[in-house]
């Protein structure tokens, strides 16, 4: 039984901000706008040598038909079922409201262990007061805290780490292939998402947006471990007026830093744009392995020359990443969805794949015998041997006489000589030139 714990409570009472801090990081999007959080979060966290999950949650309207509240409510409810421990906080600074009350009531009902916490007690003699009125909400375990001065967070971590049982600890995490999926929004990232997790993980709207951090899931298929990021729609920086969304674009930086692979989505009804390639473009700059995904291919007129015609406008646009894979998919009725591990797992191979440095020479001397090397002013390139030294992406030193004489263009035929007889589909290459005098 892995250690859970969960943060919930009414919106804007600082959940976030508690998260945060306990995790070590700014993982979640903190902001005074109610709602900011609506998936669930999860990070690994450590205190006295008892590691813990803990998840962070969207604020928890009880009665409402507002259909996205409705469906936070569900995230909310899903993390309440995974955790042993709740942790419901309240704002001491506004006081006991019915939300509170109709939360808790709910929350008794779990049978889980509920510390509560009165959060923004930011000067407990002031406020001490200010607390007596939760006691209303009948727990026993009440812990003041301020997650913004960091008081009182270390008393309430030794509480939670007190129900923790000792063969109850949980596994490194051992993830093998990282995943992100990106793309602009509403193309139907989640719903891929959700598709390949098999269960409504991440949120499922038609509102632009609807995701907003990034979020992880492992999974494991044929005995390999995925760990898929699910992450918030991007739009060039200057659409983003909206400082949350900002945090947003910046999040989904931070998930193709730390993805193998990239699944970049496009919508089949809108088709390929200049900003999917500068998306595509990102990954390969960070040298990330990546796959392009048409989606919502179900909902286009076809004939037999439509996946031709779809695919030479993406290649057009992307004329300079020839090596990306283009597959088309519909995440609303699984069309094609299996495939994109078949794709996943021969990308991953490519980029950990290891060229002797005897075949790479042999490439090269091959390639030079086409296509004599450049000279400038009675000067010519000497390629005296090349090695691999990398890999994620397949790295290549080669050794010259002059580095300023491998041009740009002489990079890319020799890079294109590699791929020619090495399959290194789905990932860059990365070129390294040093001079040996």
């Amino acid at each position: 039984m892995k250690n859970i714990v969960a943060i919930v409570g009414r919106p804007n009472v600082g959940k976030s901000s508690l998260f945060n801090y306990i995790a070590g990081s700014k993982i979640s999007i903190v902001n005074d706008t109610p709602g900011v959080t609506r998936d669930r979060i999860y990070a690994h966290c450590e205190w006295l040598s008892h590691n813990f999950i803990l998840i962070d949650t969207g604020g928890i309207e009880v009665d409402t038909n507002d259909k996205l509240l409705k469906q936070i409510k569900l995230q909310s409810n899903i993390a309440i079922l995974e955790a042993s421990i709740i942790l419901m906080v309240v704002d001491g600074k506004t006081g006991l409201t019915d939300i509170d009350k109709d939360i808790a009531n709910m929350l008794r009902k779990s049978n889980k262990n509920i510390i509560l916490v009165i959060n923004k007690i930011d000067n407990f003699n002031k406020q001490q007061n200010d607390i007596y009125e939760f006691y209303e909400l009948g727990f026993t375990d009440i812990f003041p805290v301020s997650s913004i001065n960091r008081q009182g967070i270390g008393n309430l971590l030794d509480r939670i780490v007190s129900f923790f049982n000792d063969d109850s600890e949980i596994e490194e995490d051992m993830s093998n292939i990282k995943v992100s999926i990106i793309g602009k929004p509403n193309a139907g990232k989640s719903s891929l998402f959700n598709k390949i997790v098999g269960h409504n993980r991440s949120l499922v709207s038609n509102i632009a947006g609807t995701t907003r951090d990034a979020i992880d899931t492992e999974i494991v298929k044929n005995n390999i471990k995925y760990n898929f990021i699910d992450t918030a729609g991007i739009r060039k920086k200057s659409q983003i007026y909206d400082k949350i969304e900002l945090y947003s674009y910046f999040r989904t930086e931070i998930s193709i830093d730390r993805s193998n692979i990239v699944l970049l989505i496009i919508d089949a009804t809108i088709g390929v744009t200049s900003f999917d390639a500068t998306i595509i473009g990102m990954a390969h700059d960070k040298g990330k392995g990546m796959l392009i995904i048409v989606n919502k291919w179900d909902l286009i007129e076809k004939d037999d020359k439509t996946i031709n015609s779809f695919t030479k406008k993406i290649r057009e646009q992307i004329s300079y990443i020839p090596y990306v894979e283009i597959v088309f998919i519909s995440a609303l009725t699984g069309q094609r969805v299996e495939k994109i591990f078949t794709y996943i797992n021969k990308i991953y191979e490519n980029q950990n794949k290891n060229i002797s440095t005897g075949i790479l020479n042999e490439i090269i001397t091959e390639a030079t015998s086409l296509q004599d090397t450049p000279q400038d002013k009675g000067k010519k390139l000497k390629i005296f041997y090349s090695t691999q030294v990398g890999n994620v992406p397949p790295t290549f030193a080669i050794y010259v006489n002059d580095a300023n004489l491998f041009h740009f263009s002489y990079q890319r035929y020799i890079e294109n000589k590699i791929r020619e007889t090495i399959d290194f589909t789905g990932t860059p290459i990365k070129i390294l030139i040093r001079e040996r005098h």
